[in-house]
């Protein structure tokens, strides 16, 4: 068993940029693509999701110490760390059931895509250890390996849906046809946070008020681009992280990067799949009658949007007050910070770009995932220690607000629960 877990971390450890363009390969000739065809298409997606892992790791390397920084500044002191999803990953890929949940998870999506339950291909195997979370969470509660990879395949099962549910979306306003996102932690925010913001633009005033990429570019012309608000917005955090002004001005320019080459990155990625993606659908509607089917991605695909940036670096500091100031809560953002892009990219598509709903609906739901996150926090310490994870010096408690404060995992996991 533990020879099965050591090869399924090496397999991981390769990373989406090397396993998504092999998966895609695969798929191509599956599909009926001419062999040179298949491998041109892996191998731009490959060169796609370089380019947008080096930006997003641009983000997260100026984002996340800069938000600690804010953090350390402002002499936030609570009890719980958040380890972030890297450490719930570890934790993840830790557990007994972990060996069984590729295989298991590529089983039933095959199982769901032929009985016509989902339109969603998921290619996106390296995110599978949101699945295995779960799975681990319930195992960690009942011993039992059965009940967690059930556990497991029911959180599958639920993103797979919401992924099919949320796909037009990412055609319409991300301009991303024929893909779906069934990254576990993105999806979780969608169910709550896309008819909460319905809710926000029905309120009488609230609903009047917009700001958006466009109108704010019509407006201040070329002040008003992308790269000019991820300058403006990277600067008001490095100045609330008390930076001199060399790396206020650095962060500044980082996050302009971000907004001029992310989108870049995405058309370069989505050159080499849509000829996999035609083939994909004619090949399984000629098969089996399916139409429409989508390849499902990291969300990564959908965080360039000027959009999704500019609310989660506004986000970043409100998360942090909401921290100190919710009662009750117990987690204290760190390094999750850098992924509040992946938890408001659904909510910024349902509110259609627009940036002031889009912070107002994500403080309520980050708000919601603190305190999910500091519910769990001694099960996410149990599973850490089970894990062997290296716990942060000094820390009494772990939790993540990716997984720890996932509302998909959360109820799961309290249901389990009830009957144990």
């Amino acid at each position: 068993m533990q020879g099965m877990v050591d090869a399924l971390r090496s397999f991981l450890d390769l990373g989406p940029t090397v396993i998504l363009p092999v998966a895609i390969f695969i798929l191509g000739l599956v599909f009926g693509q001419k062999p040179g065809k298949a491998f041109r298409s892996g191998l731009t997606i490959g060169v796609g999701f370089i380019g947008i892992s080096l930006v997003v790791d641009l983000l997260v390397n100026n984002l996340g110490p800069a938000a600690n920084g804010m953090v350390e500044r402002f002499g936030v002191q609570l009890n719980v760390i958040d380890v972030g999803w890297p450490g719930s990953a570890s934790i993840s890929w830790a557990s007994p059931i972990a060996a069984f949940i590729i295989p298991l998870g590529l089983l039933v999506n095959v199982i769901m895509l032929v009985t016509k339950t989902t339109k969603t291909m998921n290619v996106d195997i390296w995110n599978f250890w949101h699945f295995t979370f779960t799975g681990a969470c319930v195992y960690a509660l009942t011993q039992s390996i059965v009940l967690g990879l059930i556990a497991a395949v029911i959180f599958q099962i639920v993103v797979l849906k919401i992924a099919d549910w949320t796909a037009p979306m990412l055609e319409d306003y991300f301009d991303l046809p024929g893909i779906s996102v069934p990254t576990g932690s993105t999806v979780s925010y969608a169910i709550l946070g896309i008819p909460l913001v319905k809710l926000v633009q029905k309120i009488p005033g609230i609903n009047r008020l917009h700001a958006d990429p466009d109108s704010i570019q019509k407006r201040f012309g070329v002040f008003g681009e992308p790269i000019f608000m991820g300058l403006v917005l990277g600067i008001g955090l490095g100045a609330l992280a008390g930076y001199n002004v060399g790396e206020v001005i650095k962060v500044g320019m980082s996050m302009g990067g971000v907004m001029f080459l992310m989108p870049r990155m995405v058309k370069i990625l989505m050159e080499g799949l849509m000829p996999v993606s035609e083939s994909a659908r004619e090949f399984l509607r000629r098969k089996f009658g399916a139409e429409n089917v989508y390849i499902g991605l990291d969300a990564a695909v959908a965080i360039g949007h000027p959009s999704v940036i500019a609310t989660a670096l506004i986000l970043v500091p409100i998360t942090v007050a909401l921290a100190v100031f919710l009662p009750g809560n117990k987690v204290l953002p760190f390094v999750d910070l850098a992924t509040i892009p992946f938890i408001v990219a659904f909510i910024v598509g349902a509110a259609k770009g627009n940036i002031i709903h889009s912070v107002i609906v994500g403080t309520i739901v980050i708000g919601l995932s603190l305190y999910m996150a500091t519910d769990l926090a001694p099960l996410h310490t149990q599973m850490a220690v089970d894990a062997h994870f290296n716990m942060p010096e000094g820390t009494a408690q772990i939790s993540s607000i990716d997984q720890g404060g996932n509302l998909i995992n959360y109820v799961i996991y309290k249901a389990f629960a009830l009957f144990n």
